[in-house]
């Protein structure tokens, strides 16, 4: 009996937990998943929750629910993994595999950054990529009266790269429908030269930030938080100003990927790019955030990963060559507030295409522009992510990769 062992079961590791389960012969292959935490959270609804959009029971249920029959499921802490003996060290016990998929995510690393995780944490200076950090922030939006709101990010990558402008452009939407948006200043702080990586959504989005009224700040490198007198100091000595800071610190790869030497200088895991297996082990692979792939730290591109990693570990059993397939494929909607939603499709190299998705002509949801068709996908995914994502549930018209007419209209624009 052989060992196909999956650390993490988070999004990325619980689909493909649920894609190998009927692909691997049960009388050859043994499965099983590790995960310290028995929740599982709907990360993309953490964005919702501040602004009494989402309750907590839309964005957690047990981890178990979602692991299919068959897959052995440990609730422990990984210690190392010790890629000489093909082995995993447990609180409890060790573990060996002879295919290893690491899907350990990213988290946030506020304490990077000095005096970001210091006496105002969670009180005037907040993060809503954690669940207790978007739980604190709505009870602190509930009763705020007013004043400077700052959303920052402190430097790239990041998960869900569009979700600071989404926050922001809800933030707008959530105080004037409270009647109080005169009484708010809304800035947006970024390390880069624009609102996003990608020039063409860059232009879109700086555009949506002026009409809303939301300050831009570009390449401000943060080196500090003076919390006693409520302002940022980047490299240069630039200073911004706040009374409420939204922030998103730092993101690293888990601690594990540290303590077992298997990841670059943020925690990241060396993995190629068009085949998903890591470049030190060739009986290793990695899916999702806990990659260093020059993609969007996603849903979506997890999604898009799992049916092409999927495909590998099974070329690799076989011993027949990887296919080198995967893209860089991400689409992500983007909350513009009031209702609406812009859509974006794009992968490595190619600028996010107009158009209209999934079907060219058809639709019925837009690329690169508002809509509340739009904001409508977005609030479904919600269902699809807990009935079809996670659950290895092929999406019908959604492709891994991005369609050659696709690259064809965005080269032409």
């Amino acid at each position: 009996m052989k060992n196909l062992v999956i650390l993490g079961a988070g999004t990325s590791g619980t689909m493909m937990a649920n894609h190998l389960i009927h692909k691997l012969p049960k009388e050859h292959w043994k499965i099983t998943i590790v995960d310290q935490y028995k929740k599982h959270y709907y990360q993309p609804g953490f964005l919702f929750l501040p602004f009494d959009i989402y309750k907590t029971k839309d964005v957690i249920k047990k981890g178990k629910k979602f692991i299919p029959k068959g897959v052995r499921y440990l609730n422990q802490k990984i210690e190392e993994i010790q890629t000489e003996k093909n082995q995993i060290k447990l609180e409890h016990e060790y573990l060996d595999y002879d295919i290893l998929i690491i899907a350990t995510g990213t988290k946030i690393a506020p304490e990077e950054i000095e005096g970001m995780k210091e006496a105002e944490w969670h009180k005037s200076i907040f993060d809503f990529y954690t669940f207790e950090g978007a739980k604190a922030l709505r009870n602190k939006l509930r009763k705020w009266e007013g004043g400077k709101l700052v959303v920052h990010i402190t430097e790239m990558p990041i998960k869900c790269p569009v979700a600071p402008l989404e926050f922001a452009f809800l933030a707008d939407s959530y105080f004037i429908n409270k009647g109080m948006r005169d009484k708010v200043e809304i800035e947006f702080v970024t390390p880069l030269d624009g609102a996003f990586t990608k020039p063409k959504a860059t232009k879109a989005l700086h555009y949506l930030l002026e009409e809303k009224g939301i300050t831009e700040v570009t390449d401000f490198n943060i080196e500090r938080i003076d919390y006693e007198n409520n302002k940022m100091i980047d490299y240069s000595g630039k200073e911004v100003t706040y009374d409420l800071l939204v922030t998103v610190p730092t993101n690293l790869g888990d601690a594990l990927i540290e303590r077992s030497g298997l990841g670059d200088d943020m925690n990241f895991v060396p993995t190629n790019k068009a085949t998903l297996q890591t470049k030190a082990h060739k009986n290793i692979f990695a899916i999702g955030d806990a990659t260093n792939l020059p993609a969007s730290k996603a849903g979506s591109v997890a999604h898009f990963e799992a049916e092409i990693l999927t495909e590998n570990i099974l070329r690799y059993i076989d011993g027949e060559p990887l296919k080198e397939k995967f893209d860089g494929h991400a689409n992500c909607f983007i909350e513009t507030g009031h209702g609406k939603a812009l859509l974006i499709d794009f992968n490595y190299t190619t600028e996010p295409v107009e158009g209209t998705f999934p079907f060219p002509g058809i639709g019925p949801l837009n690329l690169l522009k508002e809509s509340r068709m739009n904001h409508m996908g977005k609030m479904a995914f919600r269902w699809i992510y807990w009935n079809m994502l996670i659950k290895g549930i092929h999406i019908p018209f959604v492709s891994a990769t991005m369609s050659e007419k696709g690259k064809k209209i965005s080269n032409a624009n």
